[in-house]
């Protein structure tokens, strides 16, 4: 001893009289150095004789000691390693280092805290395994990487990495890898027992005693790791793998995700540095988004960009904007997303390689397992359970809450590609005309529960009567979420000349667009149909669809110049083959462009003469139609300060509605006469009849709830609030708030008029305080 210091073979007692000299507890300690108090304790007692030299370096700077003292510490604890063997080294054996960490290494912080958690908490009961997960490229490898370099100092018994080699066509087997471990703690090739269960024990008793990190990078399946896991003993493990692995028992799971946009923007400037990055911020985000957030993709345009100092960002995300040229732009030297893609999609077994690649040709940002099906050429439970083997393999994600499937961007383009390569152009043509078929039929039959002609029970040609939507509320749903795939395969059948079933389709969707006037695509979807009805030489059809994209540029898109023009024409076709009715319609729908216009004269007088045109008509069609220029002529006469005449007009499609209309249900007239009520409250309102007009608004708000016709009951309960506003009503402000929110979901114009009722209403509030 030489003041009152252990020896130098000592490690354990050296420390503590170092520890207690500084006037440190273990706990504070360990918060200085990173290294657990549980094994600061088992190295005060000696249980840990020789910790690594990180491990001891990071005691010395945490006690402040001086070269000769840090050397002395180090000369203790090398007392206590194991010696190397002598001899040759045999193949396979020795320590299995951890590979290099990255120095540019980004992001991640709640998933490593949450390790470092757990290796504090590590302790000799059940060893601490923790499986990383996820699609190709998320960097599973450098993260685990990187948070065994930073857990090291918890394990001072030893850090092992072990590549399993799980994407291999003969992935490592359980027993070799054993054989490795095991001459990683120094066990000679002549001790190493021959079977792999005998190899098990004895990895698991020598683990037992150790705190140990071990690393086991890119495993193939759970029959794999198995046997390779520490039965007892304070040790962690690190798994990652490009399946779940979902057969593991008592592990912990770190699901790593995409970066969010400004972690992608940091690994870049991390990578090519600060000076680029700001020089082209906007480039950079740009970069960012085109490599979709996924860690490889953002890496290798960094690698690229530092290999050309000289060249723009904005050059490489022109190249990267090109989709067909997306995956050729992102290779640099031997990183490639391609290669990521294709060590996964050789795995899969045949079928799911199929619904694979046909599930790219999917519409939308995601679908469900019966497009896959229909697609791939599989039946549901078959599409249904290839999904979810390749949700487990990382390369589909399932919703949470529905069962539907989504691709990462860069994926869905390397998946479009082997269409190209292994299917060619007539199997993905076959296939997109088996699916567009069988959607078309579907979403017919969907959309015609809400024909408001007939009432409709039960579903009419749909494809499969066992599967389908049974009533309105699971009919809105199926057409709501599958929006983008009935909508391509309208466009598709369209292109591949099936005209009837466009006009079809069209005609059943009629009743339904109206109930969701915010859905911009109504424009494409009459745009099809009008033009589907000239190419089969239908002027009466014509007319009817023409008149449909009318409403929809009037309704959907506010595009008055457009919806003239299609009324204009819709009003030729429909004088061309003499209907009364269209020619009523189309008039009307011409009168609301030329009133959006401004054009006040021009409107009335079409809206009058498709009155008297209509009225001569004889169809139960005809009145309802009668009733709907009615009311868009009260509504021109009020705004152009008539109200009184308006009220009037609105009184007499009021009268109609009670009187009914043989052959129109009872719905549909409901409907109307809470259309006519919103007119007559906004006259009322506009005569300053308040009170008076209080009332209606109230029926006509709740029946256009009850009918679920959002686009016009949110603009009545706009008026409603104006009107309760008026009135100095205290539940203004609340159905004025709630208009406006509603309004803004629904992208209404409104939305201007009742965020200015809301803030006059909070002036005057102000005013009285």
């Amino acid at each position: 001893m030489r003041d009152g210091t252990p020896s130098t073979g000592d490690f354990g007692q050296r420390l503590r009289h170092l520890r207690v000299r500084s006037g440190l507890s273990q706990e504070a300690l360990s918060h200085a150095s990173g290294v657990s108090v549980r094994a600061l304790a088992d190295m005060e007692r000696g249980r840990t004789r020789g910790p690594q030299r990180r491990t001891v370096q990071a005691l010395a700077e945490a006690l402040g000691l001086d070269g000769a003292e840090a050397a002395r510490l180090e000369k203790s604890a090398a007392v206590g390693r194991p010696r190397p063997r002598t001899g040759p080294v045999p193949a396979g054996g020795g320590p299995l280092a951890l590979p290099r960490d990255i120095r540019d290494f980004t992001a991640r912080g709640p998933a490593l805290a949450r390790l470092l958690e757990l290796a504090q908490d590590a302790g000799p009961g059940l060893p601490v395994v923790t499986v990383v997960t996820g699609q190709p490229g998320l960097g599973k490898t450098a993260f685990a990487v990187h948070a065994a370099h930073r857990l090291a100092p918890h394990f001072p018994d030893g850090q092992f990495a072990l590549d399993l080699h799980g994407m291999d066509p003969e992935p490592t087997t359980p027993r070799d890898a054993l054989a490795r471990l095991l001459g990683a703690l120094g066990v000679a090739d002549a001790a190493i027992p021959a079977g792999t269960d005998d190899r098990a024990g004895l990895w698991r008793s020598l683990a037992g005693e150790r705190r140990l990190l071990l690393l086991l990078d890119n495993a193939a399946d759970e029959s794999q790791v198995g046997p390779l896991l520490p039965g007892s003993g304070p040790s962690l493990t690190l798994v990652t793998s490009r399946r779940a692995l979902a057969g593991l028992e008592s592990v912990h799971r770190t699901d790593l995700a995409l970066l969010r946009r400004e972690e992608a923007v940091e690994l870049l400037t991390r990578i090519i540095g600060p000076e680029r990055v700001r020089a082209e911020a906007q480039a950079a985000r740009d970069l960012a988004d085109l490599c979709g957030h996924l860690p490889l993709a953002v890496r290798i345009a960094g690698q690229r960009l530092l290999s050309r100092p000289h060249e723009r960002l904005g050059k490489l995300v022109t190249r990267l904007g090109a989709e067909g040229r997306r995956l050729d732009g992102l290779q640099a030297g031997s990183l490639r997303v391609r290669a990521a893609f294709a060590l996964s999609y050789r795995q899969l077994p045949q079928e799911s390689r199929t619904l694979l690649r046909r599930a790219a040709l999917a519409a939308g940002a995601d679908f469900s397992p019966q497009t896959a099906a229909l697609l791939a050429g599989l039946s549901h439970d078959e599409a249904v359970g290839c999904a979810e083997e390749l949700t487990d393999a990382g390369l589909l994600q399932s919703d949470a809450a529905a069962e539907r499937y989504r691709f990462h961007d860069l994926l869905r383009l390397y998946a479009s590609e082997q269409v190209d390569t292994e299917d060619g152009p007539e199997v993905r043509d076959a296939a997109l005309d088996r699916a567009a078929s069988w959607v078309l039929r579907r979403a017919t039959a969907a959309a015609l529960h809400f024909d408001a002609d007939h009432e409709q029970t039960e579903p009419r040609s749909d494809p499969d009567p066992e599967t389908a939507p049974a009533g309105r509320d699971e009919a809105r749903a199926w057409l709501e979420a599958e929006r983008a795939q009935w909508l391509a395969s309208l466009r598709r059948a369209h292109d591949t000349g099936r005209h009837r079933q466009v006009l079809d389709t069209a005609e059943a969707m009629h009743w339904f667009s109206d109930l969701n006037q915010h859905w911009e695509q109504w424009v494409e979807v009459f745009r099809f149909s009008a033009a589907s009805a000239r190419l089969l030489g239908s002027k009466r059809e014509e007319a009817v669809h023409l008149n449909y994209l009318s409403w929809a540029h009037n309704s959907c898109t506010h595009d008055a110049r457009a919806a003239l023009a299609s009324a204009d024409a819709a009003l030729a076709a429909a004088r061309e083959c003499r209907d009364g009715l269209q020619e009523g319609w189309a008039l009307g729908y011409g009168a609301g462009a030329l009133q959006r216009q401004g054009r006040m004269q021009e409107a009335e007088e079409r809206l009058r003469e498709g009155v008297h045109r209509l009225a001569a008509e004889k169809s139960p069609q005809s009145r309802l139609a009668e009733l709907t220029l009615l009311n868009t002529l009260g509504t021109l006469l009020r705004e152009t300060g008539r109200a009184a005449e308006a009220l009037d007009l609105h009184r007499r499609s009021e009268r109609i509605c009670r009187a009914g209309v043989p052959g129109r249900t009872d719905r549909v007239i409901r409907l109307y006469l809470a259309v006519t009520r919103l007119h007559i409250g906004n006259d009322l309102a506009a005569l300053e009849r308040w009170r008076e007009a209080e009332t209606p608004l109230r029926q006509a708000l709740g029946a256009l709830e009850a009918a679920q016709v959002s686009a016009w009951a949110e603009r009545t309960r706009l008026h409603l609030g104006q009107t309760l506003a008026a009135l100095g009503h205290p539940e203004a402000r609340t159905t004025l708030r709630t208009a406006r929110d509603a309004l803004a979901a629904l992208r209404s114009p409104l939305l201007a008029e009742a965020t200015k009722a809301l803030a006059a209403l909070d002036d005057a509030g102000a005013a009285t305080t």
